[in-house]
Formats: structure tokens, sequence, C-alpha cells
């Protein structure tokens, strides 16, 4: 698809940081809250300096990095963000980003603050109009990094249990094997073309941006897998279809003209359908185990995709973990449906190579008659030679 007139400036992550920084006091923060207890809805209403009120635990990486790039002064979580079942990256990218982490495991915060409201972080503690609300525990950065690396030395055991979850569930996912999906019929066309397949995962905004001279001079079906469709525009491009559950893709994204294709349960239930009905937008549904990222996938291979290359899609351990996923039997599956077909984005944008192109072509033609010019300035007899030249093309039109 061909870059959009849209700046690429926009989104989460370009949101005006000139503002002024919350006003600090040693360990003393104060700002207004913004709170929400989905944490991916919330950083689209984020304003640098709030503070964010969430209720996540096991704060994944993709959240962490959105709440850092919102501007916030200070998160204010209602649940562990971390509970040592896994090396979760998040709060460690949050402190390393200088954002305040705080958390509140035993209190309710939503009962305690609401959006809107001033209020001031003392070390630990939750202050409104001078009175302590609550207690909370400040993360510092050594701590989370110490946790971190005990949790990566424990690894062993959330990988036993996770690939015993896979096997226990691979039966019950077997149709992305077989295929037995019922595709519904789609205008995108994918016939031996290229499909970029777009998840808001990790590196999902360095891989796009990595990728813009391939999606200019190649022109890939690109399909984005909900909230991917917002990163599509923010990389200055559009998606020719949107596929998920549409819990995460904004209404301005949802409205771009993309072809909509929700991913219902296996039983046929859609509640991405009845937002986009609210919408007035016209959809398909597609009922299918398994997650969008994979459901993407399958599609455009039974389409006839030539090559799938997938941006922010989760391959290892730790991302599945951090996507709340016990198994990754749907994916395991998936893979081996897809086969060589599918290649990582970093591989693409390492081995991808540009042609020159029409603007490329052009200033090297400009180069090649200027050269000549000065050449034939420079040399009497070029110069003879094309006036004999101009006088004989003269003759002929009649000048």
């Amino acid at each position: 698809m061909a870059a959009s007139s849209k700046s690429p400036r926009l989104g989460l992550r370009r949101r005006a940081r000139a503002q002024e920084p919350p006003p600090r006091s040693g360990d003393r923060i104060a700002g207004r809250v913004r709170a929400g207890k989905r944490t991916k809805d919330l950083v689209k209403r984020l304003d640098p300096g709030e503070i964010a009120v969430i209720d996540h635990p096991d704060l994944d990486r993709i959240a962490s990095e959105d709440l850092a790039a919102s501007g916030v002064a200070a998160v204010l979580n209602n649940s562990a963000s971390s509970t040592d079942h896994y090396p979760n990256m998040g709060p460690a990218l949050l402190a390393r980003a200088g954002v305040t982490l705080i958390d509140f495991p035993g209190h309710d915060l939503f009962d305690l603050v609401s959006t809107g409201d001033h209020v001031e972080i003392d070390g630990g503690a939750l202050i409104r109009d001078g009175e302590r609300l609550a207690e909370g525990t400040r993360l510092s950065q050594e701590e989370i990094e110490g946790r971190l690396e005990e949790q990566r030395r424990r690894i062993d055991e959330a990988l036993g249990q996770f690939a015993t979850n896979t096997i226990e569930h691979v039966r019950e996912e077997s149709e992305l094997l077989t295929g037995n999906i019922d595709y519904p019929a789609v205008r995108t066309r994918f016939w031996d073309r290229h499909v970029l397949i777009v998840v808001r995962g990790p590196d999902y905004r360095e891989d796009l941006a990595a990728l813009g001279a391939y999606i200019r001079d190649v022109r890939p079906v690109i399909v984005a897998v909900d909230g991917g469709a917002d990163a599509v525009l923010e990389a200055g491009f559009e998606p020719d279809m949107i596929l998920g559950d549409m819990d995460s893709a904004t209404d301005r994204a949802l409205a771009t003209g993309a072809e909509l294709v929700v991913h219902a349960y296996s039983d046929g239930r859609a509640p991405g359908g009845e937002r986009l009905e609210e919408l007035g937008l016209g959809h398909v549904i597609v009922p299918a185990a398994g997650t969008s990222e994979d459901v993407a996938m399958l599609l455009a291979h039974e389409r006839g995709a030539r090559l799938i290359v997938a941006v922010g899609a989760h391959f290892n351990l730790t991302e599945f973990l951090d996507k709340n996923r016990a198994g990754m039997s749907s994916t395991f599956l998936t893979r081996l449906r897809v086969g060589e077909t599918l290649v990582d984005a970093k591989g693409v944008s390492r081995l991808y190579r540009p042609g020159l192109g029409i603007g490329g072509a052009a200033m090297f033609l400009a180069a090649f008659v200027v050269l000549l010019v000065i050449v034939v300035i420079a040399s009497p007899a070029l110069d003879n030679a094309t006036e004999l030249l101009w006088l004989r093309i003269q003759d002929l039109l009649g000048i």
C-alpha cells in the first residue's frame, strides 16, 4: 500500500513531550489521575505528566512501552506488577524510562481515586488534599532489575508448565493444522503477493520503520491485527485489511476503508462485530480457535500469498507469557502449516535492498544531462558537432 498523506508522527509516542514536566521534590510527585482497568485502552487517553492508575498483574512489555511513550509521571498498579511467575520485562522498561512504578495489591485504587483527581505521591504513599489514602510499594530500578535476573534463573519452571499446556491443547486446536476453518469470502487479493501482517507486539515500531523501503517498493498487502492498524497509520501507511476481535483498534483506524474481518470464538460469538455494527461499518466474520495473529497468517496462506512477513509477531516464551497465554498450541500449529512462507520482519529488513526507484532514476538522468552539457561546453569539437546537428534538425523541420 502506498504511503498515505498522514504524518508518521501521529500516535502515542509522538504526543507533545515539550509540556512542562510534573512537579517533583525528591521522591514527591504531583499530578492529575487518569484511571483505567484496561491498560491498552487507557494509554490512548493519557497525557504527559498524568498519573496512570491501572490494574495489570504481571505488567507486560507492550503495555509498559505505551505507558512510557505517553509521558506519564507515575504508574500506580492495583495489582502486583510482577508475580515472579516468569521474567516479565514491563516493570524494568518503565524504570529505565524514568517512570515511577508503585504497586498497591492490597487496596482498591479505583474506589479511592477517580480520573481528574489531583494527587501527590510521597515515597509509596498516595495523598489527596493532605490525606494519605493508601501506602504502596515503590519499586526502585535496582530492585526491579534484581528480581528480573532472579526470574530468568528460574525460567525452566515456567517453560515446563508452558510446554505441558501446549501439548494438552494441540488436539483441541488441530483445525488450524488440518485447514478446517470456514474462511469468509474477502475482497482483498492475496494470490501470489507479499503479505505484511502487523501485530502490536515486540519491536513493532522499529520493525515497521526498517521496512519502509520494502513497503514502498514491493507494495505488499498490509493486514493489521487489531491495534496493529494504528501502528500502520503511525508509520505513514494504511492497512488493506484489519483482522481481530476489534477491541484494540481505534475508531479512526477502523474507518480508513480497510476490509474488516472479525475473529470470532469457535462457537460463533463475535463481540467485535457488535462494535462495528454500532459504528455502521461492514464486516465479515471468521470463527476459529487460536489467536487473531494465527488466523491472519492462515488466511493469507490459504488465499495463496507468496510470502508472509510478520511484524511484532510472538516467537519466544517470554512474549507468549506476556500475552497471558498458558500455551502456544495454536501458534505452533500455525507455524507448521504456513511453513517456509513465513519470515520475520527483522530478516526482511536485513536482506532487502531497495532498487533505484523512479525518484532515483530521475535524479540519475538529470545528473547525466548536466554532465553532458558541461562536456559539450568544455569541448570545441563537440560544440561544433552539436551546432551542425541542431542545424540539420532545423532544416528537416523547416524552421
